[in-house]
């Protein structure tokens, strides 16, 4: 098991805020995406950057994650297997274990030092035994992709050395549980939901937050665009004299509930690099344009 860096492949330093990581973040996923990116590799790069910001999202699990990296791994160290990070300098002692990642979508497809580092459910525990639980039932987090609470759909997670299909209720909110009859280490097993991070979507309650990279004419001139919802692409039309920041609204377009939310579209203005002479002189023509 080799070790990660996860500093560098979001490509920021050990010190970044919070603010500079997710920009990050946001940034590599647009580049990677598989539905984008033609890039030899695109869909691996991708992963591993989820993988990072995944890490380094939550401050508990970025506190467990630098006391590892505190050690002095570089990236491809070997690293030792279960139980080697115990002991002085090993995972906090009141980090939770208790977390579960569906397979699949934005949140799955985890390494095995991800796995190793923060568990995966009962079956990993980051190199400590499992706490003792008490005669009932048995809590634990579980990281699901938005693509599953929009649809409702079903996920596979693994738990107690078997692999087990959750339904996800259509529009649950993070903080609700599901209960699973039996199959906690006693009684039954709750699930506590909370959201998977997302290359293209973050949550402000119901409604989602897309930021949408267009070209300057765009937003001077405007135009019609296509956007990602969780429902599949629609397009956009961007009034003239839009401006880098401007927030459009896809009502209905957020995650479903009695009241579905929307979706806003924040607008980033992205000036492509010119790869010819022409493109250039366009460049030096628009500068003369507005100088001054």
């Amino acid at each position: 098991m080799h070790f990660k860096d996860y500093y560098e492949t979001l490509g920021v330093e050990p010190n970044a805020g919070d603010a500079e990581i997710k920009t990050a973040y946001r940034r590599l996923a647009r580049k990677y995406h598989p539905d984008v990116s033609k890039e030899a590799g695109a869909e691996e790069k991708f992963k591993a950057v989820n993988e990072a910001y995944e890490a380094l999202r939550d401050p508990q699990k970025r506190a467990a994650y630098d006391q590892v990296r505190s050690r002095g791994y570089r990236p491809g160290d070997e690293v030792p297997p279960a139980g080697g990070f115990g002991g002085d300098g090993g995972m906090p002692p009141d980090f939770d274990f208790e977390e579960i990642f569906a397979g699949g979508g934005a949140g799955g497809g985890f390494s095995d030092f991800f796995e190793q580092v923060f568990g995966r459910g009962r079956g990993g525990t980051g190199g400590q035994r499992p706490r003792p639980q008490p005669q009932g039932d048995t809590h634990a987090k579980l990281s699901v992709p938005l693509e599953a609470v929009y649809a409702g759909d079903s996920v596979r997670i693994g738990i107690n050395g078997k692999s087990l299909d959750v339904r996800i209720p259509k529009g649950i909110r993070q903080g609700q549980s599901i209960r699973l009859k039996g199959q906690g280490t006693y009684g039954d097993l709750l699930l506590e939901i909370e959201y998977a991070a997302h290359p293209q979507f973050e949550v402000d309650g119901r409604n989602l937050i897309h930021v949408l990279p267009v070209a300057p004419w765009v937003v001077a001139l405007g135009g019609t665009v296509g956007v990602p919802t969780l429902g599949g692409p629609v397009e956009l039309k961007i009034p003239p004299g839009s401006e880098a920041g401007r927030k459009l609204r896809l009502r209905g377009r957020g995650l479903p509930g009695s009241v579905s939310g929307d979706q806003i579209v924040e607008l980033e203005v992205s000036a492509p690099v010119p790869h010819n002479e022409r493109q250039k002189d366009a460049y030096q023509d628009l500068r003369d344009a507005f100088e001054g």
